[in-house]
């Protein structure tokens, strides 16, 4: 199969915009979340929305900028670069990928309830499937979802690892409504307002990331949660009994390639930081940059590099003709984790000392980055909702 590689103007267009706004208003606003965040996250929004900046994936109809899939590889690349990039526009995750399931399955009335003040970046909402005792496995979990007449299904369970919880306002939770069913429908999907006093977060999963007073709300806090006698409405299943697992499966898919696009980005921008450092820094009086083994560094960055977004566009061109796109998902998840971890290492390690302080941002993306490419693919472990 030929594969095109031009990218359409309006697509150019709309990455130069981004990029613009990323470099010009994101990154710049790092500086300030000393102080409360709403104070930086309000106005950066406001300027993203009055550029028609918001919700990229999501249709015109709906309040988005309606892109397809490679136009919104491109946003998600840029957007990456800075730690306020995709809060700006309203396409972080875990939000972004519940949106798109909302939307794609949702009903008339879960999406004005629900949906709408989602999209209008009023409300969070995180997902809680993973399970201690299940991890990767998703049709592993225990969590139980029993009809009380009619009107209402009870929960019981827990969930692991559920990003953003803490922040969130909704919930999609899944759970075990046939247990006599095939194994993969066996599951459902409920939306679940919060705070509820079914639904408890025990407490946030501490890690070996570098916390600042906002992580929470920026890259989403990671939480244990006791569910018990959880009641939720009939009119809150979402997409029908028994679909949870493949609705799963599929907003997965999506925040993978998240992941993979924010990594490209986020790796490019440690690129450039190593870049500019070597270009300047000088020992034993010669620049960094004129040593062999300091160019064969940062060259095996940009390969990295080069392979990771012609891997993106490939998907991305792909998914634009409505292909399977499952092989080249799982590869592109497991590869954009080695290689965000590589780039940014050689950058600390570049950078010397100061690569090891928290002057730049290196240090703090670096366990992010570690718990990526040494947890997730060689363990298969879910670390994480997204």
């Amino acid at each position: 199969m030929s594969i095109d590689f031009e990218i359409p103007t309006e697509a150019k267009a709309i990455r130069e915009k981004v990029r613009k706004f990323v470099h010009d208003e994101c990154i710049p606003a790092e500086k300030e979340l000393d102080t409360k965040l709403a104070e930086v996250l309000g106005p950066l929004r406001k300027k993203a929305r009055a550029q028609g900046l918001w919700c990229p994936f999501v249709p015109k109809e709906y309040g988005g900028m309606g892109l397809g899939p490679l136009a919104n590889a491109l946003v998600q690349m840029e957007l990456g670069e800075s730690m306020l990039g995709a809060l700006s526009m309203n396409t972080q995750g875990p939000d972004d990928a519940s949106m798109m399931t909302i939307l794609a399955h949702g009903t008339e009335y879960q999406k004005e309830k629900f949906l709408k003040p989602l999209l209008n970046g009023e409300k969070r909402i995180c997902f809680s499937m993973t399970e201690k005792a299940a991890g990767a496995d998703a049709t592993g979990m225990q969590t139980t979802a029993v009809k009380d007449g009619n009107e209402n299904y009870i929960l019981n369970g827990e969930k692991w690892f559920s990003s953003s919880a803490s922040v969130a306002d909704m919930a999609l939770v899944m759970a075990k409504t046939d247990p006599n069913a095939p194994r993969h429908k066996q599951y459902s999907t409920f939306i679940v307002e919060l705070p509820n006093p079914g639904y408890r977060i025990k407490r946030n999963v501490a890690n070996m990331a570098i916390e600042g007073p906002h992580d929470d709300v920026i890259h989403g806090g990671h939480s244990e949660i006791e569910i018990k006698d959880l009641k939720v409405p009939a009119d809150n299943l979402l997409g029908g009994e028994g679909n949870g697992f493949n609705m799963g499966q599929h907003r997965l898919a999506y925040g993978r390639l998240r992941h993979g696009m924010h990594n490209v980005a986020k790796a490019q921008r440690a690129l450039d930081m190593a870049a500019a450092h070597v270009t300047k820094r000088s020992t034993f009086g010669q620049l960094l940059a004129d040593r062999q083994a300091v160019q064969f560094m940062l060259a095996d960055c940009a390969s990295e590099l080069y392979i990771g977004r012609l891997m993106l566009l490939h998907i991305a061109y792909k998914a634009e003709k409505g292909l399977d796109i499952r092989q080249e998902n799982s590869i592109a998840k497991i590869f954009h984790a080695h290689m965000v971890h590589k780039v940014i290492d050689t950058a600390i390690q570049l950078h010397g000392a100061l690569g090891f302080s928290q002057d730049t941002p290196l240090a703090k993306w670096y366990p992010s980055a570690l718990a990526a490419a040494g947890r997730r693919p060689r363990r298969g472990a879910q670390v994480e909702d997204r």
